[in-house]
Parts: C-alpha cells; sequence; structure tokens
C-alpha cells in the first residue's frame, strides 16, 4: 500500500535488525485481509539480546541519572512523531483497521499529546523528599524519600489501540530513567517497529535503552516475563494473558502492572434522557468495530423504558453500519483478524442459546477483510454470558433495572472494574451512583475521562495499577528511604 513507512524492523541494541533466524511473518491489512507487509519473527535470541541491551544500558549508562539526557531525547521523539504523524496515522488504518476518525483521539493525537505531557512532568518532579529532622527510637535523623526507577522494563502491548499503549507504556518508563525492551501484539507489530525507527533515526537515546522485538510466539514472547535481568512487566491485553504474566512473573518476584479486560455498564437513571444515552452508548460500542477494554457494552435502562431503549440502540447502530476505515465517515471499522471474527460470531450464537434475541445485526459479514454487523442483543439479565463476558466487538447488550440499587448492583455484579458511565438529570443524584461502582474510571453526565493527565486503571479483574497521569508515571519508580545523622 502506497504512503507507508519503511518495512518493519526490530530495534536492538541501537541496531536496526531483521530477526536472527531469518524468518518472516505476513501483517494482513483488516479491511480487505490482504498482506501488506512482512514482519521480522524475532527468535528467543533476539529477546534475550535485547533484554541484555537493555540490562547493560541501564546498569551501566547513564540515562537512569541523567533527567537533561532524556528530557532532550523524549523532546526529539515527540518532534519525529509529529513529522510522521501523516505516515503514522496511515499505517495504523491499514495495519489495525482503525478508522480515520480515531487518530484525532485515542489513535495518534491524544497518546502523542501524552508523550509531551509526561515530558513537562518530568521536568519539574520531585524525585527527593526531605522529611526533615526526628527521633526515631531517640536517635536524631534527618530522611530522605527518593524515587529512582525501577530498572529494565518489559512492555508488551495488544492490537486495538497500539499507538497509545505503546506510549503510555514506553513514555513514562523512559521518563523515570528506565530502559525499556517493547513486544507489540503479532497482529500490529509494524507500528511498534516504526516508533524504533523513530528512535534510532530521529533521537539521541542511548544503544539498549529502548528496544522493540516483534516475535510472532507467544513461547518466545514469554521470556520477557520470566528472565531474572527484566525488573518489572508492564502488560495491557486480555484477562486470562493478564494471570499468565503473573504467574510466570512470580517466580523472580518482578513488578508487574496489568491493564486487562473490562465489560463496563452505562446506567441510564429514571429520570435520565433515556433516548439519548442509548443512542450515545450505541454509537461507543461501534467505535474501531469495538474493540476497546473501556468501551460501555452493557446498557442499564430503567425496566419501563427498555424497549425505547433497545430500539434507539438499534437504530443508531444501522445508521452506522461497518465501513471500510479509510472511509472519512467510518466509525465501525472491521476487527483485527478472522480469529477475532469467528470468536465475535461464536457469541452470537451463545446469545441465541441464552434466549437472547438481535435487535439489530447478529452474524458476520461475507466480504474480503474481516467484518461483524454492529449488534444490539436484547431479552437477556445481567448473569447470561453475554453480560458478562468481554466480547471486543460492536456488540451491545441492553439490560433493565429496577432503580438505583439495582443498576449498582448490576453494574458491579461482574469480574471486572475497568471503566463505566451514569446518567442523570440530577448531577448529585449520578455522582452518588457512580462512587458506589466499583470501576477505575468513570463518565458522569457525559464526561470525559480519557486524558495523558488522568490515571486509568481497573479494580477487581481489571487490573492491577494505573496508566497515565502522575500515577501512571510513578508505575516506574522504587521508593527508596534515605536516614542521615541528625
Amino acid at each position: 500500500m502506497s504512503g507507508l513507512p519503511p518495512a518493519p524492523q526490530q530495534l536492538i541494541d541501537g541496531k536496526l535488525v531483521a530477526g536472527s533466524g531469518g524468518a518472516t511473518f505476513p501483517i494482513l491489512n483488516p479491511a480487505s485481509g490482504e498482506e501488506i507487509g512482512q514482519a521480522p519473527d524475532g527468535t528467543a535470541e533476539d529477546v534475550a539480546a535485547a533484554i541484555a541491551a537493555a540490562r547493560r544500558a541501564f546498569d551501566d549508562g547513564v540515562w537512569a541519572n541523567d533527567r537533561d539526557l532524556r528530557l532532550r531525547c523524549l523532546r526529539q521523539l515527540h518532534a519525529a512523531l509529529l513529522e510522521n504523524a501523516d505516515a503514522f496515522r496511515a499505517l495504523t488504518t491499514a495495519e489495525v483497521g482503525m478508522p480515520g476518525f480515531m487518530m484525532g483521539a485515542a489513535g495518534f493525537d491524544v497518546p502523542v499529546d501524552g508523550l509531551r505531557w509526561v515530558t513537562d512532568l518530568l521536568e519539574t518532579y520531585e524525585f527527593e523528599t526531605d522529611l526533615g529532622l526526628a527521633h526515631p527510637m531517640g536517635i536524631a535523623s534527618r530522611r530522605t524519600v527518593r524515587r529512582e526507577p525501577v530498572g529494565v522494563v518489559a512492555a508488551i502491548t495488544p492490537w486495538n489501540v497500539p499507538t497509545q499503549i505503546n506510549l503510555a507504556k514506553v513514555g513514562p518508563a523512559l521518563a523515570a530513567g528506565c530502559t525499556v525492551v517493547l513486544k507489540p501484539a503479532p497482529d500490529t507489530p509494524w507500528v511498534a517497529a516504526e516508533l524504533g525507527r523513530l528512535v534510532a533515526e530521529h533521537t539521541d537515546i542511548p544503544p539498549g535503552v529502548f528496544n522493540v522485538v516483534t516475535p510472532r510466539s507467544n513461547e518466545v514472547a514469554a521470556l520477557l516475563s520470566t528472565d531474572p535481568r527484566v525488573d518489572m512487566v508492564s502488560f495491557t491485553g486480555s484477562t486470562d494473558v493478564g494471570r499468565a504474566i503473573m504467574a510466570a512473573a512470580a517466580p523472580t518476584l518482578k513488578k508487574v502492572f496489568l491493564e486487562l479486560g473490562g465489560k463496563s455498564a452505562a446506567i441510564a437513571l429514571d429520570d435520565a434522557d433515556v433516548a439519548a444515552v442509548a443512542g450515545a452508548t450505541a454509537f461507543a460500542a461501534c467505535i474501531h468495530a469495538g474493540q476497546g477494554c473501556a468501551i460501555t457494552t452493557r446498557l442499564v435502562v430503567p425496566r419501563d423504558r427498555y424497549d425505547e431503549a433497545v430500539q434507539v440502540a438499534a437504530a443508531t447502530m444501522e445508521s452506522i453500519g461497518a465501513k471500510d476505515p479509510a472511509d472519512p465517515g467510518a466509525i465501525c471499522g472491521p476487527v483485527i483478524s478472522a480469529v477475532q471474527r469467528d470468536r465475535v460470531a461464536a457469541y452470537f450464537d451463545v446469545a441465541l442459546a441464552e434466549g437472547g434475541r438481535f435487535a439489530t445485526g447478529g452474524s458476520v459479514i461475507d466480504q474480503p477483510g474481516f467484518w461483524v454487523q454492529p449488534t444490539v442483543v436484547a431479552g437477556l439479565d445481567n448473569s447470561s454470558r453475554l453480560a458478562q463476558e468481554e466480547i471486543f466487538g460492536p456488540v451491545l447488550v441492553v439490560l433493565a433495572h429496577d432503580g438505583d440499587d439495582d443498576a449498582v448492583r448490576i453494574a458491579n455484579e461482574s469480574a471486572y472494574g475497568l471503566s463505566g458511565s451514569v446518567d442523570s438529570a440530577s448531577l448529585e443524584r449520578a455522582t452518588a451512583v457512580a462512587k458506589r461502582i466499583r470501576t477505575g474510571t468513570l463518565a458522569v453526565n457525559g464526561g470525559v475521562w480519557f486524558s495523558p493527565d488522568a490515571p486509568f486503571g481497573g479494580y477487581k479483574q481489571s487490573g492491577i495499577g494505573r496508566e497515565m497521569g502522575v500515577a501512571g508515571f510513578e508505575e516506574y519508580l522504587e521508593t527508596k528511604t534515605l536516614a542521615f545523622p541528625g
């Protein structure tokens, strides 16, 4: 395809290289199913070399202790991303199947601005705090609390919004003084490799500080969780894989950050504009074919407004449809792969088996590429698999509630706790309900929480830790207390 950057290469110890085994694997365009390039199939030797380079750069280099160098290099990377924005956007649409309208938000602009934000934070962040003089156990002591980089970070990222998640991990980790090995999903290696190319060709980041490896094999990638030279694993992806990473990291007691699945509820209270909430929630469930962990995929409405909500949601999805992501009007593009398409289709069978009905959609689209109809499922309750399991497709389940307490129960009756929304004619009432919902982010009456300065993460099986904001930066720091004679 025209307009794409150079073919992907791994970045290991400052050099752009192919896989040491010489093997490659195809990168497919989700909209057409056609091959658009080949990625290096990184080997265990490549991963080991990247870890060794990151370890050496952290232990023997200046990166961890030179704030001015980090500031200069991160600003160079920010400038390079802006300079190459058009190519990055074109690559994201081609490789990820992401509609162009998302580039002004999570697709490109917001994460790039997030890199600027964390660089500005680095300039002013106080890495040392004076606790003053005290007399613990009768001994006069002056105490200082230092924040120091964790060390070598393995950043393992998914395919749905790769640039956002890559930068949300890499930016804070590098700013904190860590060194990084980035391992993207095999479905989307190119955007990560392009980030590595920009680092190699447009910044003064020293060799080994930032590495990108693109193994297709999960077994090879798993070395990042088990190698004792890695100090922290930062992972975004499914809850099942998160559990496996946590278990693999346990023998070496690595620090683990996990941003995992979600099944977020959009609640309309009985005084809300239910039609508006239903339309907005259906719209959100279509964005990027529903491939977002924080998307509200359970619409929870008053029982006496249920039919109206179902009708509005279905009409909204029908008006959006599924379009080529290169179409300027596209909201819902393809899903990432044939595997994901078939996974979503299997849930359509589950919906019918559980007694649900399709107000719209309910099937795959028979055309080249990996397409699923935007779908509204009605007639189920919150105990159904459709209401409890993360589908990662353009599928919205509409549920009925019998008042505020019941709406809170439904929202919290989930293994997940990532996001959600509450709408009411009364801001005070909506806020009171929001405070009772056990999730990491909540939109109240249309407020938007997604921003570089706002922490993002989940309760329960939606993860451990926070990404973005000061909290996300501090995930990559250790705390050391020093005591001196008073």
